[in-house]
């Protein structure tokens, strides 16, 4: 089970910009997308979570309003901007680069 320590250095802020591509969430609600759409592999900590998402909103990556979530609790929910989604598209890329590179090593053949 990967944990967010396990994970190469700003792949979490991908998976936050990824997941808020697709609707705002809440900080709650995107910690439970990104554990099902992973078939529950990837589980991050609010410890994580939370932090991450303050520093993307600093970024201007994404924005925040409180709103009313779906249980009719106070929550702040996250978009993301347009310059979000052209930094999503970069280290898409860029993900898609190195994980193929990766790839190549692990399926190496021993001699």
């Amino acid at each position: 089970m990967s944990k967010p320590s396990d994970l190469v250095q700003g792949t979490l802020d991908l998976l936050i910009l990824k997941i808020l591509a697709l609707e705002p969430l809440n900080g709650w609600a995107i910690g439970r997308r990104l554990k099902q759409v992973s078939d529950e592999v990837l589980k991050v900590s609010d410890g994580s979570l939370y932090p991450a998402l303050h520093k993307l909103e600093q970024q201007g990556w994404i924005t925040a309003e409180w709103r009313r979530s779906e249980n009719n609790r106070r929550a702040k929910f996250y978009a993301l901007t347009r310059p979000g989604r052209t930094h999503l598209a970069r280290e898409t890329a860029h993900w898609e680069r190195l994980s193929a590179a990766i790839s190549h090593v692990v399926r190496l053949e021993e001699i």
